[in-house]
């Protein structure tokens, strides 16, 4: 029986951890697997330093994996063959329904770190049994577009707040003899964002598509207000707005260029901006973040992202001392420990988190659409279970000209049918 301390007593919950645990003399090591972006691997770890420190019987071991569709076939893989990890990270909504949960996962509903949890997280991590599987790790997000502010200074630009706003603002800008949009389709990940930050605006005009999209009765390439993120990413491309090494840029090239002024605008998550300041940390308040627009300005909005979770499978070898990890993340300490090490990205999904009061413009640009009064929704892989794993590799090639946003929109259709096949979800 090990104790731990008095402060992890009061954020965790946890009393004890129950026989069968290694003797003091003895070490047992959990094993932690995450993905390898620079923000990430720093959190990660600097909650295993921080835990250890508190639990000096447990030793965590991590150990970083691609991100993208790598690193989506090596988590299946491992749960596969049972070689996961004690602990890993993964997205939550539809991705984690796709590592089918309830056969592969620890159920933890009924641990006392829940009590942290805000049910807006659980409801993304629960399986098709109603069961929670999983806590969060990192902070909610935005999907739009980071812009460097002092391009916007220069030139004297506006925040868009619709579709030919800003393409009237990356006129300007290429005008100028600057990059206009960075692209970084050397990690096919981030090629998403025209299409997925777009959803906001999908669902203003047709507020039942995610449910129809569940259903098999609405489609991308036949609902016009869905088709255009699709038709927004080859517009970009069509108007020579990229920078020239689009094809082979990574992410953090892409971080680089909009913290330094390479290019103004970059369409990402906001969570970057914890890369930013691994990256580039004199430029931290460079960058400013808004909303993907839409073509109506007075219904301007964000598309939101839920953290990504921390799952146990249920073959880990030490099941007790990977929940009192978990538990540590999901805690007041352990929200802490994340803001100290990758910088504050966003609203905690952890009851009593605060966020300093001194956070980049990034995030202060984006807490806005949280509060009260503001104006968010989930993206689509929060509402519906569905999302095709071959999207990234669609979006490199419309948004390279290779192939029509009409065809590649009637590819992703393809795409999800296979995937709701899988599910076996009604009417497909």
């Amino acid at each position: 029986m090990r104790n731990l301390t008095r402060a992890a007593l009061a954020t965790t919950g946890i009393v004890v951890i129950m026989a069968g645990a290694a003797s003091a003399q003895d070490k047992v090591k959990v094993t932690f697997l995450f993905d390898n972006a620079p923000s990430t691997v720093a959190m990660a770890e600097a909650l295993a330093a921080a835990f250890e420190a508190k639990n000096p019987n447990i030793d965590i071991e991590t150990e970083s994996r691609p991100g993208g569709a790598d690193g989506d076939n090596l988590i299946k893989t491992r749960l596969a063959t049972g070689e996961m990890s004690d602990v890993f990270l993964y997205n939550a909504g539809s991705l984690f329904q796709a590592i089918n949960p309830v056969q592969n996962l620890v159920d933890v509903t009924d641990e006392p770190f829940q009590a942290n949890v805000i049910d807006s997280f659980k409801a993304t991590v629960t399986g098709t049994d109603g069961r929670v599987y999983g806590a969060p790790i990192g902070t909610a997000m935005g999907g739009g577009m980071l812009y460097n502010i002092p391009i916007y200074k220069e030139l004297g630009l506006s925040v868009p707040k619709s579709w030919a706003e800003f393409m009237a603002n990356n006129e300007k800008i290429k005008a100028a003899g600057k990059t206009a949009v960075i692209q970084t389709f050397g990690e096919t990940w981030t090629s998403q964002l025209f299409v997925l930050g777009d959803f906001y605006n999908v669902q203003a005009v047709v507020p039942t598509f995610a449910a129809d999209y569940t259903a098999g009765k609405a489609k991308y390439a036949s609902t016009p207000a869905a088709m255009k993120g699709f038709e927004r990413q080859e517009e970009v491309f069509k108007a020579g707005y990229l920078n020239e090494d689009f094809a082979a840029a990574t992410f953090p090239d892409g971080v680089t260029k909009i913290a330094t002024g390479e290019g103004a605008h970059y369409p990402m998550l906001s969570f970057a901006v914890s890369n930013i300041k691994e990256l580039a940390p004199e430029h931290i308040n460079d960058v400013g973040f808004f909303a993907i627009p839409g073509d109506d300005a007075a219904s301007n909005g964000l598309t939101t992202w839920m953290p990504a979770g921390l799952y146990i499978p249920k073959t880990s070898k030490h099941p007790d001392e990977a929940k009192a990890f978990v538990a540590f993340v999901a805690s007041i300490e352990g929200c802490d420990v994340q803001t100290q090490s990758a910088g504050a990205t966003g609203p905690y999904l952890v009851k009593d988190c605060t966020l300093p009061a001194d956070v980049p413009p990034v995030v202060s640009d984006l807490l806005p659409y949280f509060q009260e009064g503001g104006h968010s929704a989930p993206a689509l892989e929060y509402l519906s279970p569905i999302k095709g794993p071959a999207l990234e590799q669609i979006t490199v090639e419309v948004g390279s000209g290779i192939r029509s946003a009409a065809d590649g929109a009637a590819l992703y259709d393809e795409d999800v049918k296979k995937q709701a096949q899988q599910l076996g979800l009604p009417g497909w």
